[in-house]
């Protein structure tokens, strides 16, 4: 199981960073050490990982704030998260969970108990990894013909789009997303969902989903303005443009 498996190793104490690390190593994983959050960011930046075991009490930025930026991330966000701590007082664990830790591995960390951690949460990424994911819908009645926001002017029948009374000329995909911001103002859609609508006979978007979308929002900000808005970490929507 541990064939290619890469795990990221955050501590800024370094002979307990080496010990967990050769621990790890031993069991035929590839660890990435990190002293400090910024460190392991910068790790995440540069290449995937399938595990991250952190601890807390860090100077600059602490294990909960790692997570926290982590979480935020639409690329990270899935990876396991374990804490490697000192601290074993209830209201903290309730607060890594808030934040969506996976488990703690309290310090002096026992061999076994890591290798069992690290095998049970892999596992467990692997099996969620291998169940069919559904597709999530967006959900609009497109009856009507005529979308109107504020300035902006939708043709549905004529592939027509008109923004304070200026004609833009759209591709069918640009349309077709915007009409999808148009009907749910202020409504954010990942980009998950908004791959469906631009590029819905494509069978594998794999890891090209963000990049697609990308590129078509950014065609609709040249067009149109920057009335489509990225929420950090969730997706895109329409902000109400002001007549």
């Amino acid at each position: 199981m541990s064939q290619n498996i890469s795990i990221l190793l955050v501590d800024d104490e370094a002979e307990l960073l080496e010990n967990i690390a050769m621990t790890l190593e031993a069991a035929d994983f590839y660890v990435e050490k990190a002293n400090n959050g910024q460190e392991a960011l910068n790790a995440l930046k540069a290449q995937s990982f399938n595990l991250i075991l952190a601890d807390i009490a860090m100077p600059d930025m602490n294990g909960y704030q790692l997570l926290d930026r982590i979480r935020e991330n639409q690329r990270w966000a899935s990876v396991p998260f374990v804490f490697l701590t000192a601290r074993k007082l209830d209201s903290d664990i309730r607060y890594g969970k808030s934040l969506g830790v996976d488990d703690y591995l309290t310090k002096p960390i026992n061999a076994e108990d890591l290798l069992a951690v690290v095998q049970g949460k892999l596992r467990r990424a692997k099996y969620l990894q291998s169940q069919p994911q559904p597709q999530p819908k967006i959900d609009f009645i497109a009856t009507t013909h005529n979308v109107e926001v504020g300035p902006l002017k939708m043709d549905i029948e004529r592939h027509q789009v008109r923004l304070r009374n200026r004609n833009i000329k759209l591709s069918a995909r640009e349309f077709a997303l915007l009409e999808v911001f148009a009907r749910n103002p202020n409504k954010v859609f990942s980009t998950r969902q908004l791959i469906t609508v631009t590029h819905e006979n494509l069978k594998d978007h794999g890891s090209n989903t963000d990049a697609l979308v990308r590129s078509i929002i950014h065609s609709l900000r040249r067009k149109m303005g920057n009335y489509i808005e990225n929420v950090r970490g969730l997706g895109y929507r329409l902000v109400l443009p002001e007549a």
